[in-house]
């Protein structure tokens, strides 16, 4: 079979695009389908995929797989390129849209400028700070949200721990340029009796009360150039710990994100990019 695809990414995090209302079927092959297409010496390369989809509560649904085959409920970066898709496959005909994920109906506003998609502003909905929600085997502390004392390997860290609609465990630190993401990274993500779904694991350094600067670690993915979820979290948890304001530039390898915890809701916004189309037998 020939499958045709869309190579797309966001600040460097890269996804293979795939319509599925041209290949209804094609997410019954999902899981095997993305360790196949993201090994970057053997398929295309990426992070994982992504499956643009019909959906009967919104206008479009999103089903994203990581790179290792296993299923996100949602991703920032993702959505982002999932809606441009869906705008440029004219999958979509309005530039306000709603995008059904495992973590619920997300609204998206398309930011046009002669026609073009120059900026996409994702409306995050509200931080989740239940522990089981989250999940979390962990309790919520005097001031109403999760801080976890973790040794792994050979240092001890503080993660604050926050879902937007996927677990994030976010630690402060000072020297982020050294600081060996895989080594702990990894290991954190695997922590399955203290994040029973694994978790996404984000190192921060605060540069001000409005920028921070971020590396992340992605379940299932690994280190990436970028992550919006984790951006929108990290942002939550350096406000809960007072260390900036609710409008934050968060500087990521990949490029950089505004991130405004607004009364309702977490609002990102950012670009993505389409990086070239293909055809490949599977």
């Amino acid at each position: 079979m020939v499958l045709e695809f869309t190579k797309m990414h966001a600040l460097g995090n890269d996804y293979i695009l795939i319509n599925g209302f041209e290949y209804p079927d094609i997410i019954k092959n999902a899981k095997d389908l993305a360790i196949k297409l993201s090994n970057r010496h053997f398929g295309v390369g990426g992070d994982g995929i992504i499956f643009a989809l019909p959906s009967t509560r919104a206008d479009i649904m999103m089903r994203i797989f990581n790179a290792d085959g296993s299923e996100a409920e949602m991703c920032g970066n993702g959505i982002r390129q999932l809606s441009l898709f869906a705008f440029e496959k004219n999958l979509i005909s309005r530039n306000d849209i709603l995008v059904e994920t495992l973590a619920g109906i997300k609204k998206v506003k398309l930011d046009l400028k002669d026609g073009n998609v120059e900026n996409i502003v994702v409306d995050m909905g509200m931080p989740i700070l239940i522990p089981q929600n989250i999940p979390v085997n962990a309790s919520l502390n005097e001031k109403g949200f999760v801080n976890v004392s973790l040794e792994v390997e050979d240092k001890n860290f503080m993660f604050t721990v926050v879902s937007m609609g996927n677990p994030h465990a976010i630690t402060f630190i000072e020297d982020i340029d050294n600081i060996d993401v895989k080594k702990y990274g990894s290991v954190v993500e695997n922590m399955t009796a203290v994040f029973p779904r694994r978790t996404n694991v984000e190192f921060i350094k605060v540069l001000s009360r409005t920028e921070i600067k971020m590396r992340v670690w992605e379940r299932g993915s690994g280190e990436t150039m970028a992550c919006g979820t984790g951006a929108c979290a990290s942002v939550v948890a350096a406000v809960l710990n007072g260390y900036t304001d609710k409008k934050v530039l968060v500087h990521l390898p990949g490029g950089d994100l505004f991130i405004e915890w607004a009364d309702e809701s977490i609002l990102m916004k950012g670009d993505a990019k389409k990086v070239f189309e293909g055809r490949i037998i599977i």
